[in-house]
């Protein structure tokens, strides 16, 4: 009797978290979420910069010609904030809803200079809007990236008392990706201290989770952190305005702060 081995097979494991901030195979991570602040698109103004959002487009282009599955999460801070019209007076609630609308002009003002710059794209709102854009539905989101399309997030939550940075952090993990990769307006990272008000302030090259929420530092809101900290999803800070950055960070590349 002859005995023969039993046939090797190779398990590829499902997409997740890293457990280090490089990338296992060295390229790059497979697929990303990258938040965008409303401020970014309105260069701290009200409205849209033209100019900037072109710039993100030229940027996330490069990013998904060159293989890497992106979807992006959008703030619109640069029409409604939710918090501060509450802090004013109106109901929460009606407050971001109208925060929720900024980010869906957001959201149809990039996806403009995407597809104007070759980048084919869909946008998927967490409320229905069917005649701009699709419902989020997490596995035709995934579907769209596989095929090389940039999918951008919409309308926060769908649901009051949501910031989109904790929307960011959700999508992140139910789309599998394997980073959060949150771009800052005009900040390198992470510091000790408001770097615009104290030019003495240090940046971090590496928090914990814990950290960032024992300190408070001013990175996301502690439901956000505290969902990336449960789920071992690590973020990345850096500077948006830096050209190229955001290939950069997608690329495994160290800047900025990573926290994990």
């Amino acid at each position: 009797m002859t005995d023969t081995a039993a046939p090797q097979t190779t398990s590829h494991p499902p997409l997740s978290a890293p457990s280090a901030f490089q990338p296992a195979d060295g390229d790059g991570y497979q697929r990303v979420l990258l938040k965008l602040s409303g401020e970014a698109f309105g260069g701290g103004s009200v409205g849209v910069d033209g100019g900037i959002v072109h710039s993100i487009a030229e940027q996330l282009a490069a990013v998904v010609h060159g293989g890497t599955q992106v979807a992006v999460v959008v703030g619109g801070g640069n029409f409604f904030r939710g918090a501060e019209l509450a802090e004013a007076g109106m109901d929460r609630r009606h407050a971001d809803y109208m925060g929720m609308l900024g980010t869906v002009m957001n959201a149809l003002a990039l996806q403009a200079f995407c597809e104007q710059v070759g980048l084919e794209t869909r946008v998927q709102t967490a409320i229905t809007m069917g005649q701009v854009a699709e419902p989020y539905i997490p596995r035709k989101a995934v579907r769209h990236m596989e095929k090389g399309r940039l999918v951008i997030f919409g309308a926060g939550a769908g649901m009051p008392y949501f910031s989109t940075d904790t929307v960011a952090a959700q999508r992140a993990l139910e789309i599998g990706c394997q980073v959060l990769l949150m771009a800052k307006n005009g900040v390198d990272g992470v510091y000790d201290d408001d770097p615009r008000t104290n030019p003495a302030a240090t940046m971090y090259d590496d928090l914990e989770y814990a950290t960032v929420l024992a300190d408070q530092l001013k990175v996301a809101d502690a439901t956000a952190i505290s969902l990336c900290m449960d789920n071992r999803m690590p973020i990345v800070v850096f500077n948006l305005l830096r050209d190229g950055n955001i290939a950069r960070a997608a690329a495994g590349e160290r800047i900025g702060t990573l926290i994990s």
